[in-house]
């Protein structure tokens, strides 16, 4: 019985963790694709601009984990292959943290002080993951993005309707995610137990709750 490979953790896939950390957390964030509704209009409101700039604080955050997520699992991953499509939706969701990032500065707000506990968290869940099986870390990519989906859809129900720039942003990040999910189920993503999946959600609740503020 062939058992999978155990994850080729060298010194140099330590300090590209580091450094991808680092990046995420202290570096201003860089796209390679022109941020999404550049030239749509954003008349806001001093109320609306601070309920965006809260939705905007917990999107931030949430591409934080995801890259966290990604970084952890690409670290751990048995196959060259999952390893590269780790890296690859890290670097799609960099844009969006770059596009989150760029608009919370048009806004003039901040992103979350509890960004590092994001990253640290999702991290170890990713290399958790990925640890046990490449199947079970592209469970969690599925389920993720799953979440996020909606997570985003919700947030585009309660923006207002004079802001299309933020509207663009978070229609690109949710067509993308639906993409990442459904790559992921295609390289045979394992189904996550019920109980997993709604710890997820419940993590996913309290990051939005406290990063809307914080």
């Amino acid at each position: 019985m062939n058992r999978p490979a155990a994850p080729d953790l060298t010194v140099d896939k330590l300090l590209e963790a580091a450094d991808n950390a680092l990046r995420a957390l202290f570096a201003p964030a860089t796209s390679a694709r022109t941020p999404p509704g550049l030239a749509e209009p954003a008349t806001l409101t001093p109320a609306d601009r601070a309920h965006v700039a809260g939705l905007m604080r917990v999107n931030h955050a949430g591409e934080i984990a995801a890259q966290a997520l990604y970084h952890g699992q690409a670290l751990l991953a048995r196959s060259a292959d999952t390893r590269e499509f780790m890296l690859r939706a890290a670097a799609e969701e960099g844009d969006h943290l770059a596009w989150c990032e760029q608009r919370l500065g048009e806004l003039g707000a901040s992103a979350s002080l509890l960004n590092p506990f994001w990253y640290a968290g999702s991290f170890a869940i990713g290399a958790a993951a990925a640890a046990l099986s490449d199947r079970l870390s592209l469970g969690f990519v599925t389920e993720t993005e799953r979440q996020v989906e909606g997570h985003l859809a919700a947030h585009l129900e309660r923006l207002p309707a004079t802001d299309l720039r933020t509207r663009r942003i978070l229609e690109t990040m949710q067509s993308d995610e639906v993409r990442h999910a459904r790559a992921a189920a295609a390289r045979g993503a394992a189904e996550l137990p019920p109980w997993v999946r709604a710890g997820m959600r419940m993590t996913s609740k309290l990051m939005t709750r406290l990063a809307y503020w914080i």
